[in-house]
């Protein structure tokens, strides 16, 4: 799979660097020009979120807390703190994340257990923050940067026995399941589904056995069809999602909204700041702000908005066949996954083709924590692609002297003839006295 392929191309730079295939620093990355388009889509994606993020709350804000620009004033704090992140980290080597591995994910772990024992804070149903005075965190969208770094640091390790069932595929099977039993617990279904489809592409890019890939899908689709039957608020949910015409008052309330949204949106919008939809639909400004960024800038937006994550997944895929380790190359698409996955779900949710999930849309949807995890997460992506592989430096041909004919005399070679001829050798001199002597 890619793994194998990208150890093959890599390994002959490596060998001339005198680099092994693991992590290692590259010293001449610091020398090289960061990706413009990556950091590009990044700052544009996070600078565009501030602007939704009000343009959607303004008017909730003004009738809820009597500030419209409450919500404004917090996501730019997040904004400028998460354009620090993403500079700072992406001038940061990646390597130095090797040995910050499992640390890391015991630490994420500790904090998704310290929400299901009832240390965390509730909202909306859920337990899913941890309240430090003014700051909440919320450890499920930690855990997915962790356990993309935790999969890239094990699978390049064993990259000679991924294929193997008991080294390389159940271990990362358990831990993904562990994390996911810790969102499942909050409840966080919605991060449950991404960190298991995050495992399953790693695994499946770095070469695991398909039949493997297969069959712990089959088990994680019917362990979905029971939690979701296990619980009444979800089947009721799913239910509601099958016919929400006739639950649009209620559960469905707002998919439905959702969807009204798009469609009043038409084709251009009715222009930023002048929709509608903010004063019904729900947490317009988090998880379904695709809905409101559908109705002001109507279908060209969210066109747009679709090619511009299609770029950034398509600059972390080439950043990932790129990078000068299989380290690097996991850390890569694991992140461009990262980011597709959730943008994918976000919309579909948004436009009522998935079940409400509670995911937010990548640098766009409100709160600090998704916006400063996807920050790091992009900071590394852009430190991996200025760590790429530099382009091989064309040898210069020497030219061929131009073919010298048998009657053409170099000028240094008509000195000296013309000398030799005009002064007597000193085996000429040595004859002629001889002959002197002799007469």
């Amino acid at each position: 799979m890619m793994a194998m392929k990208n150890r093959r191309l890599v390994a002959p730079v490596v060998q001339q660097l005198a680099l092994p295939l693991d992590a290692k620093p590259n010293s001449s990355a610091g020398d090289r020009p960061v990706d413009i388009v990556l950091a590009a889509i990044v700052v544009a994606l996070i600078c565009f979120g501030v602007v939704m993020v009000y343009s959607a709350s303004a008017v909730q804000a003004t009738l809820r807390l009597h500030d419209p620009q409450f919500f404004l004033k917090r996501q730019a704090a997040y904004a400028f703190v998460g354009l620090c992140l993403f500079f700072g980290i992406g001038a940061i080597d990646y390597h130095r994340l090797y040995k910050l591995t499992y640390p890391v994910l015991g630490g994420v772990g500790i904090l998704l257990l310290m929400c299901v024992v009832g240390l965390g804070k509730t909202g909306g149903g859920a337990t899913r923050w941890l309240a430090l005075g003014p700051i909440h965190i919320q450890p499920a969208e930690m855990s997915k940067l962790a356990l993309v770094c935790w999969l890239s640091y094990s699978l390049a390790k064993k990259a000679d026995k991924v294929k193997t069932f008991t080294v390389g595929f159940l271990p990362h099977l358990l831990v993904a399941g562990l994390f996911m039993f810790l969102c499942m617990k909050q409840p966080d279904f919605g991060s449950s589904v991404v960190l298991l489809l995050l495992t399953f592409t790693m695994l499946f890019v770095a070469g695991a056995k398909v039949g493997y890939i297969l069959g712990a899908s089959i088990l994680g689709t019917v362990f979905g069809a029971i939690s979701i039957m296990s619980k009444a608020y979800r089947l009721a949910r799913w239910t509601a999602w099958q016919d929400m015409e006739q639950h649009r008052a209620g559960l469905a309330y707002q998919p439905f909204q959702s969807v009204m949204a798009f469609g009043s949106g038409g084709t251009w919008g009715s222009g930023l700041g002048k929709g509608l939809q903010t004063l019904y639909l729900p947490e317009a400004h988090n998880d379904f702000i695709a809905a409101i960024i559908g109705e002001e800038l109507g279908f060209v937006g969210i066109l747009t908005l679709c090619i511009v994550y299609l770029a950034l997944v398509a600059r972390g895929v080439r950043a990932a066949y790129r990078a000068p380790d299989d380290y690097g190359s996991y850390l890569a698409f694991g992140i461009a996954t990262l980011f597709g996955v959730q943008a994918l779900v976000n919309l579909c949710v948004a436009l009522a083709i998935f079940p409400t999930k509670g995911l937010t849309l990548p640098f766009l949807s409100f709160g600090g924590s998704s916006l400063l995890v996807n920050a790091a997460a992009a900071g590394i992506l852009l430190n991996v692609s200025r760590q790429g592989m530099a382009p091989p430096v064309p040898e210069r041909e020497t030219p061929e002297p131009p073919p010298v004919s048998e009657d053409f005399e170099l000028p240094e070679e008509r000195d000296v003839v013309a000398t030799a001829l005009a002064e007597p050798t000193v085996l000429g001199d040595a004859r002629a006295v001889s002959a002197g002597e002799a007469v």
